[in-house]
C-alpha cells in the first residue's frame, strides 16, 4: 500500500471544498413562508438535537410524504361501504360520463 503524504493530500483534497458541490448537485433550494410558532418549533428542536434546521425541516417532510398511510386509513374507514350502492354499472368509475349521458344528466330541461 502506498504511503500518503499529508502535505500533498492537504493541498489536493478538502473536504471543506466537497460541500459546495454536493449540495448543489443533489440539492435544490426552496424558500418557504412559516408561521413564527413552526418556525420556534424547528429552531428549538434543531438546537435541542444539534442539527441545522434544514435538517430538521428535511426530515419533517420526508416523514409527511411517507406513505400514505392516511389514504389507507381513510379507505379503510370506508371500505365495507363501497359498492354497496344497488343498480349502478360496476365500471362506473371508468365510464361516468357516459352513463351520466344515458341518464340525461346535464342536459337541458323543457319548461
Amino acid at each position: 500500500m502506498p504511503k500518503i503524504q499529508w502535505t500533498n493530500l492537504s493541498s489536493a483534497f478538502c473536504l471543506a471544498d466537497m460541500a459546495l458541490p454536493y449540495y448543489n448537485a443533489r440539492m435544490k433550494t426552496l424558500t418557504v413562508r412559516l408561521p413564527e410558532a413552526v418556525v420556534a418549533q424547528i429552531e428549538a428542536e434543531s438546537r435541542g438535537r444539534k442539527l441545522s434546521k434544514s435538517d430538521v425541516v428535511r426530515e419533517r417532510l420526508s416523514v409527511a410524504a411517507g406513505p400514505s398511510r392516511r389514504r389507507h386509513v381513510l379507505l379503510d374507514a370506508i371500505a365495507d361501504l363501497v359498492g354497496s350502492v344497488d343498480g349502478l354499472p360496476a365500471d362506473l368509475s371508468a365510464r361516468k360520463k357516459a352513463y351520466l349521458k344515458t341518464t340525461g344528466y346535464g342536459q337541458k330541461r323543457g319548461r
